[in-house]
């Protein structure tokens, strides 16, 4: 039982939430306690909240689940969790993570929009589960939104300014991972006619291809952008940004090669947690980026 309610929770899905920390690891506070601990507790608040979105989900689209060939697995869709006690631990995550939030405010007493922040993303969410995913284009830009919810998230608790840099990446990036996504589902859709998720057949593989390159195109620009700002570079204090723009190339490279060619993007966690090669991208950026920063 435990098992099922830890999968019902899908920690593995709180690596999203690891862009809460962006906004410190930009400004060179990764160091700093003062800073750290608020993003923690902004971390905690919306992992809760977002396993919170993620039973509502399997409890809505139950039936739908037993019909797939993978979801049909799921706690909820097999029958090891019930409905009520889906709606159960539902409700414990948000009150978790409510919890956390008042911690923050009346124990630390850091008096934040954190609230709003989390609150949003949850009525966003609902809408997404229930209507909105439906929508096709409309689904993959609410995605996109709830990562750059995070980083405000992240920002705004630990009063760190978010700058227009990390916003325009963040959501192109979470663009294109979510149209690599959603290209796994009209590549099903077309090989079978299966068509689970309506609103589907607004989509084709050549629009996908289309999409994937514009956008990820688009978060290239951006980034090498971003690295050869005047403003970045004086407040950074080095002109050597640009040369990070390697990782970010082959990493992106790299996802195409495994949307497009491979056909396995149907999950970017997993993408993350097992692809040496993507790992390897992240930590080459991420050392050379600190290495930069704060050598």
């Amino acid at each position: 039982m435990i098992k099922d309610i830890i999968r019902l929770m899908r920690p593995q899905q709180w690596l999203k939430n690891l862009f809460v920390f962006l906004p410190l690891f930009f400004d060179r506070h990764i160091m700093d306690a003062e800073y750290i601990w608020p993003s923690v507790v902004a971390f905690v608040a919306f992992c809760f909240a977002a396993s919170g979105v993620y039973c509502f989900n399997d409890i809505y689209d139950v039936e739908a689940d037993r019909l797939h060939p993978k979801k049909c697995t799921r706690p909820i869709a097999s029958g090891a969790i019930s409905v009520a006690q889906g709606y159960m631990i539902n409700m414990l995550c948000w009150v978790i993570s409510a919890g956390v939030i008042l911690m923050d405010i009346f124990v630390l007493h850091n008096c934040t929009y954190l609230w709003v922040i989390i609150l949003s993303y949850v009525v966003m969410n609902l809408a997404y589960s229930t209507k909105l995913k439906y929508i096709p284009i409309l689904d993959v830009f609410i995605i996109a939104i709830g990562f750059v919810l995070r980083v405000y998230a992240g920002g705004v608790n630990a009063h760190i300014y978010i700058s227009t840099w990390i916003v325009l990446m963040t959501f192109l990036l979470a663009l294109f991972l979510a149209f690599a996504k959603r290209r796994d589902d009209v590549v099903e859709w077309e090989a079978t006619g299966n068509t689970r998720r309506k609103g589907i057949e607004r989509y084709n593989t050549a629009f996908m291809n289309q999409a994937l390159t514009i956008v990820a195109t688009l978060t290239m620009v951006c980034y090498i952008m971003y690295t050869i700002s005047d403003s970045v570079i004086e407040r950074v204090g080095s002109e050597y940004l640009y040369l990070t723009s390697i990782f970010v190339l082959a990493g992106i490279i790299r996802y195409l090669q495994i949307t497009i060619v491979d056909i396995k993007s149907g999950s970017p966690t997993k993408i993350l947690l097992k692809d040496r090669f993507i790992q390897l991208c992240i930590a080459g950026w991420l050392i050379a980026f600190a290495i930069i920063l704060y050598v």
